[in-house]
Order: structure tokens, then C-alpha cells, then sequence
């Protein structure tokens, strides 16, 4: 029963050393970067309790070929999932005294 723990724990740590070995080889052939277009928003909480949503633009982010997060970048197919970013923005609550 102790083992199976272990075989796990190793199982995974080779799965990634692959994956990493994949992407720095290139087998099988491809690029080991790609690219994803995030659409950005701007959530902003108004002090009269609205919220206000505003588009900020598109932008590319650089993503990895592979199963795992390599290289300091989230996969591609984990990008192209997430391809909208919030950036939240608070004003303040308007019942604060000690704003200023």
C-alpha cells in the first residue's frame, strides 16, 4: 500500500521530464512556442456600487507546446481556453472616511 504513493509521485516526475525533454528536442517536430490572442477587460467597481466594463485591446501571449507549463509559459492548450483576461479595478467603497 506504501508504494503505490511512490509509483505515483515517479510516474508523474517522468511524464514531466519527458514532456520537457519533447519540447527542448523538438521531437516530434514543431515549434516549441506559440502564440495566443488574449482579449483584455477592465472590471471597474464604481463608488456608486455599478460596475463599469471597458475593453483595454488584444494582446498576444506567448504560450509552449507541451502538455505541462514550460519555460515560464502556460501550454497552448490551456491558452486557448482562457483567451479573456479581467483586470479588476476597485474605487473604493463610498461610505469610507478615511479615503483621502
Amino acid at each position: 500500500m506504501k508504494r503505490w504513493p511512490i509509483l505515483a509521485i515517479a510516474g508523474a516526475g517522468l511524464l514531466y521530464l519527458c514532456d520537457f525533454l519533447s519540447l527542448r528536442l523538438q521531437i516530434p517536430h514543431r515549434d516549441a512556442m506559440g502564440s495566443v490572442t488574449v482579449h483584455t477587460y477592465y472590471v471597474v467597481k464604481l463608488k456608486n456600487g455599478r460596475t463599469e466594463y471597458d475593453y483595454a485591446g488584444d494582446h498576444d501571449v506567448s504560450c509552449t507546446n507541451s502538455l505541462f507549463p514550460q519555460m515560464g509559459s502556460k501550454p497552448c492548450w490551456y491558452a486557448r481556453r482562457k483567451t479573456d483576461e479581467q483586470i479588476t479595478i476597485d474605487s473604493g467603497t463610498p461610505n469610507n472616511p478615511r479615503m483621502f
